[in-house]
């Protein structure tokens, strides 16, 4: 099974999101008046962006982008933080925005994505050569705060409507507590990072494993 995972991880990675992509795509005229259409366009962004990251297999042994070797691209963290790490909590806060009705909540929400951008820029670019070369935990810690706070009034705004009654019914739910189960699986690791930099291979496969069958469920 470790070889198994070990050898096909990108490739069940890369599957299960043009899967969920893929479905998003087939089921857009359902949900093309609604706010789901926004979480389909989402799905798609990822899945390619997901792809796009994959260059740096392409670097080693003369490979097409090989030129990139020993430059700051050489590593894809960069990519990373701008399309999810930066990119999907914008769009979660986003979408939670066009679904939250409260104005006390939605005025939270608000600030907070606007503080975490101009955080996200104030810190990379004062941590400018870290930026290309390992993630920031910082950046993931508070990106996961915005996710937790925008699902979390989501749920207070069903208890305290009549939406409760069919609340099994909408999408919306499915895919808050889905994020929200995510996050709160994945969040965790950011703070045992420094075992991945130093090569413990043991920390490294369990961390491939938890992203792998964390991303799988997701999806």
């Amino acid at each position: 099974m470790k070889n198994f995972l070990l050898q096909n991880y990108l490739l069940l990675t890369y599957g299960v999101e043009l899967l969920a992509a893929l479905t998003g795509v087939m089921f857009y005229r359902k949900y093309k008046y609604s706010n789901a259409k926004y979480f389909i366009y989402f799905l798609v962004f990822i899945a390619l962006a997901e792809l796009a990251s994959g260059y740096t297999n392409f670097i080693e042994n003369d490979g097409v982008f090989s030129f990139l070797k020993g430059t700051v691209f050489e590593k894809n963290y960069w990519f990373g933080a701008l399309y999810w790490s930066l990119g999907g909590i914008l769009f979660y806060s986003y979408y939670f925005l066009k679904l939250l009705k409260s104005k006390s909540f939605v005025f939270v929400i608000k600030i907070s994505r606007n503080f975490f951008l101009i955080f996200f820029i104030i810190y990379v670019l004062f941590n400018w050569n870290d930026y290309f070369i390992k993630p920031f935990p910082i950046i993931d810690i508070l990106g996961a705060i915005i996710i937790f706070l925008s699902v979390i009034f989501y749920f207070i705004e069903i208890l305290k409507s009549d939406v409760i009654l069919t609340f099994y019914k909408s999408i919306n739910f499915y895919i808050a507590v889905t994020i929200f189960v995510w996050w709160l699986i994945i969040t965790p690791l950011v703070f045992f990072n420094v075992y991945y930099r130093h090569v413990d291979w043991n920390f490294i496969f369990l961390k491939w494993q938890i992203y792998l069958f964390a991303n799988i469920i997701m999806y």
